[in-house]
């Protein structure tokens, strides 16, 4: 099995070194060491192949939820912190794990199965359904299937292995198994990936508000909402017509 490739990220120079000899220990790649969720962002363009992040939760420049938000795509993160009331949050965010500090090898050990299992659960079996030309795909519903049209879609919402996808206020079981997927299957319709786990379809928007930190919510129906990300919200509010300062 190929080494992981790993990015750890604490603010704390020794848990951080602690933590990157433990998982070289294991025979893990570790690809950089950022002290905060700026030196995070940074490193990732550097070192876009990597198979997982070992996260802290309370940091200087931004939180580890805050920075799920701002990753590039799904990638897997196990949370390490030592503030145990943050479990629960970090599993609704689709954590892979969660260790607390101190970190020994064999809780490691544990986190590190169950990120190889997930990421071989996540492997592609086959080719991605494509978009058929009408725009019209085939939603899993009960035992059978609706079919929905993608200008009826106001988003997509990657919840553990399955996409679903939202019509009406409702949501379906889509046919794809990844967000990735679903904007190779609608190529040229403009979907952007306002967070890690949700993909938007700028024109079912209805409204914008902003949030602290330079996050907002785009509105897509009645009663709800969406948070976009803080490094998405310009670029979505540029893309809705929205002018800086307005």
């Amino acid at each position: 099995m190929p080494r992981l490739r790993i990015i750890v990220v604490d603010d704390e120079p020794l848990a951080r070194k602690r933590l990157a000899r433990l998982l070289r220990n294991c025979d893990c790649e570790v690809v950089d060491e950022p002290e905060d969720v700026p030196e995070l962002l940074a490193s990732l363009r550097d070192h876009p192949q990597v198979d997982a992040l070992f996260l802290d939760i309370e940091m200087p420049g931004g939180t580890g939820m805050e920075a799920m938000a701002e990753l590039p795509n799904s990638m897997p993160v196990i949370f390490v912190t030592a503030h145990a009331q943050h479990a629960a949050r970090a599993f609704d965010a689709n954590a892979v794990d969660y260790i607390l500090k101190p970190v020994f090898e064999d809780r490691l050990k544990q986190a590190l199965d169950k990120l190889r299992l997930h990421l071989a659960q996540r492997a592609p079996a086959g080719k991605p359904a494509a978009a058929p030309a009408s725009g019209r795909f085939a939603a899993r519903i009960g035992g059978g299937h609706l079919f929905l049209e993608f200008r009826r879609v106001s988003h997509f919402e990657l919840d553990g292995q399955a996409v679903f996808a939202w019509a009406g206020g409702k949501r379906f079981q889509s046919p794809w198994g990844s967000l990735a997927e679903v904007q190779e299957a609608f190529q040229g319709q403009g979907l952007v990936r306002i967070q890690r786990h949700l993909l938007l379809r700028p024109e079912a928007a209805i409204g914008i508000r902003s949030l602290p930190k330079g996050r907002a919510l785009v509105r897509v129906g009645e009663g709800l909402e969406l948070e976009v990300s803080r490094s998405v919200t310009p670029r979505l509010r540029e893309i809705l017509g929205i002018r800086r300062g307005d």
